[in-house]
Parts: structure tokens; C-alpha cells; sequence
């Protein structure tokens, strides 16, 4: 028999998944089972549309409600944060803290359009979505990183930017995001300030 040397041990028992705090986030899932998951997704979602357009969309689609889910996840989880009010200050959220969420790294570039001051390009040399699925970069080739644009366009919206995301094969995926004149001319009124 043990005699009590008075001392208190706590066995510390792992905790439900369910039971962890929000705040800390970590990657937990891994490439291989995200792949199978995504590819399952694209042949869901393929069995139910005829064109690669159509498919595309229903891509963002999913992708929009994963990214209105995520924008809630990401402000509880930075203390102290609120919502940008400025484009490019919301542009520099999504390419780093939501990039880093998502993918474990900042998307590669972020650049503005030369003739047009509505439209921004985030950069992605090869995207997560696009890694395990074979390329088609001819016309009417099929992207697969329109579920990321989904999400990137549900972030947006959900911060008051109103716009539209596509993704196209330049540079190796770019994300086109094509802001209202609303959303600009709120911008232009903040400088006026």
C-alpha cells in the first residue's frame, strides 16, 4: 500500500475534439486525406453538371459556403480584430491570415491591375485543390481552384466588399477579384478623409 506523500497528481485525460477552445488552431488534417476528400467533391459535383462552366460554378458555390464559415472562425480567433474596412487591407487578410489558415502558407502575390483600378490578381503558383488533378490549361480546360475563389469571394462579401472572383491559368492559378464601383468608391471616400 502507497502511503500519501503529499503531493497531488492530475491525470491529465486528452480531450474531445469537440471540446477544444476555438483560438487554437492548428492543421490537423492531412494531404492525403484532403485530396481524397477533395476528389471526391469534383466527381460529386461533376456527375451533376454537363459543362465545365457549370461544374466551376458549383465548385465556388461549395467553396462560398466553406469561406462565409471560415471569415467567422478567423475574427473569434485573432483577439482583438475587426473587420477591414479598406480594400487592400482586406486583400492582405486573405493573403496571409486566411491563406495560412487554409493552406499552412501565404499565397505567393498579390498585384492590382494596371488599367483597372476594380480589379485585383492574388497569385498562386500551384494551388492545394489543383496539385492532384490533372491539368487541362487549353480553352475550356477545367480549374479546380474555382472552390477557392468561392471562398475568397464569400470572405469578401461577408466583409461588405462586394465583388466577383474567378480563377484563371496565368502565372499558375491567379484569382481575378473585380470589386463594384461601390465597394471603389467607398474606398476613394476613405482617402478623401
Amino acid at each position: 500500500m502507497d502511503k500519501f506523500d503529499g503531493t497531488v497528481r492530475i491525470n491529465k485525460k486528452t480531450t474531445n475534439i469537440l471540446e477544444r477552445p476555438l483560438n487554437k488552431g492548428r492543421n490537423e488534417v492531412h494531404i492525403s486525406s484532403f485530396a481524397l476528400l477533395f476528389s471526391e467533391i469534383v466527381q460529386y459535383s461533376q456527375n451533376r453538371v454537363t459543362t465545365v462552366a457549370d461544374l466551376q460554378t458549383k465548385l465556388s458555390d461549395m467553396g462560398k459556403s466553406i469561406g462565409s464559415r471560415m471569415l467567422d472562425v478567423l475574427v473569434l480567433r485573432e483577439k482583438g480584430y475587426k473587420r477591414e474596412t479598406r480594400i487592400i487591407n482586406v486583400l492582405l487578410f486573405i493573403k496571409t491570415t486566411v491563406w495560412k489558415s487554409l493552406f499552412g502558407k501565404e499565397a505567393d502575390k498579390l498585384e492590382q491591375s494596371n488599367d483597372d483600378d476594380k480589379t485585383y490578381y492574388i497569385i498562386e503558383k500551384e494551388p492545394l485543390v489543383n496539385k492532384f488533378i490533372s491539368r487541362q490549361k487549353d480553352k475550356g480546360g477545367l480549374n479546380c481552384a474555382y472552390f477557392i475563389a468561392g471562398i475568397v469571394e464569400e470572405i469578401l462579401f461577408g466583409c461588405n466588399f462586394h465583388c466577383k472572383v474567378t480563377a484563371h491559368w496565368h502565372k499558375g492559378t491567379t484569382f481575378m477579384i473585380q470589386f463594384d464601383e461601390s465597394v471603389i468608391a467607398r474606398d476613394k471616400a476613405f482617402d478623401a478623409r
